[in-house]
């Protein structure tokens, strides 16, 4: 114990703080992936979904809050209960994901790393092993420094961790991951390389021959046998190329007009995944901007995922002066992580990005 203690706990510490800053970045990111484990599909806690950004905040400060409780040594016992009960609830969660295949991503890292649900489970398993190690030697964890400076780092990790969470969430995550960041180009990002690894297929065919069932497997083609048909099963071998843009659009109501404005040379794209639930400040702001904006030979759009109607009444409302397009509103929320946002693109690369707080320092 003496030795696998102190290693656990760096480890455990570590870890704890690097996931829980990586969703504290982006907290809102996580509540959206709260939302997708509490719907009805899921866990079928829907009354928990309006809580979803409180209850996001509260879990990765926590997370990062008892890694700096561990390293410095703060607490102990608490501490490791603590470790302990969130583990179990997450390997529990994750495990659940994995089997019933119900999330793809668990979202443990954000959208920094991926990994699989059943990735998620064996490292929340290794993560409880290190975890219990702690639990049962916890007599072995000291401070490392005098009471009172142990207190006040405690403290100051909370108070910071915090003001960072609500820093993020007034302007935009201070990293961002997604493959709409400054610098990207959508068009890039949506397009699959010509040389780029297909996925592979194992097609398991059943034919009835004479009464009797017979099995082909074939790479997709359709095979000859002389029996009637009875089913096809598919199994994917290994994965392909995927693009890391999948269901980005501009769309009409009768048109796919995404190439259209992506090849635009100056194009101020207004997002809201969600009009009815934007900021009234936000759109309030976009009037003033938008009028600059085409001023000064910008083409200026608008994205949301709510109807017509809705999309009519908003530009009624604020006097908003360019038109909404449809694209699909779990798309909108990766674009960019605030309601409205604003994007400054050309020829499909993103060149400025903005929390509508911040709608004044964009340079037209």
């Amino acid at each position: 114990m003496k030795i696998l203690v102190p290693i656990s706990r760096i480890f455990v510490g570590i870890l704890f703080i690097i996931s829980g800053f990586i969703k504290l970045n982006d907290p809102l990111g996580f509540s959206y992936k709260l939302q997708e484990y509490f719907s009805a599909e899921v866990l079928n806690l829907p009354f928990l979904e309006p809580y979803a950004l409180a209850i996001s905040v509260l879990v990765v400060v926590f997370e990062v809050v008892l890694g700096v409780f561990l390293l410095i040594g703060y607490k102990p016992k608490f501490t490791v209960w603590s470790l302990l009960i969130m583990i179990v609830f997450f390997t529990f969660l994750t495990f659940y994901s994995a089997y019933f295949d119900k999330v793809k991503d668990c979202g443990c890292f954000g959208d920094a790393l991926k990994l699989t649900p059943w990735e998620s489970f064996t490292k929340d398993v290794v993560l409880l092993v290190f975890v219990l190690i702690l639990f049962f030697g916890k007599s072995y964890i000291t401070p490392v420094f005098k009471s009172l400076p142990t207190t006040v780092l405690a403290l100051l990790s909370f108070v910071a961790s915090l003001a960072f969470g609500y820093h993020v969430l007034m302007h935009l995550p201070s990293i961002d991951f997604r493959a709409y960041k400054i610098g990207d180009s959508l068009l890039k990002n949506m397009s699959t390389p010509e040389n780029a690894p297909k996925v592979v297929q194992e097609f398991t065919w059943v034919f009835d021959v004479n009464g009797e069932q017979q099995t082909v497997v074939t790479d997709g083609s359709y095979p000859e046998v002389n029996g009637d048909y009875v089913s096809v099963e598919t199994k994917v071998v290994k994965e392909g190329y995927q693009p890391s843009i999948l269901d980005f659009s501009i769309e009409s109501e009768t048109d796919d007009l995404t190439s259209t404005f992506l090849a635009k040379d100056k194009l101020v794209m207004i997002v809201s995944y969600n009009l009815e639930t934007a900021e009234t400040k936000g759109l309030e702001a976009l009037k003033l901007f938008s009028k600059e904006a085409i001023s000064k030979g910008y083409t200026v759009i608008g994205l949301s995922a709510s109807g017509g109607d809705v999309k009519e009444a908003v530009k009624s409302s604020y006097g908003l002066d360019f038109e909404f397009y449809l694209c699909d509103e779990k798309a909108l929320k990766t674009v960019v992580r605030s309601n409205p946002g604003v994007l400054i693109l050309r020829r499909g690369t993103v060149e400025q990005k903005a929390h509508w707080n911040d709608i004044d320092n964009l340079d037209l």
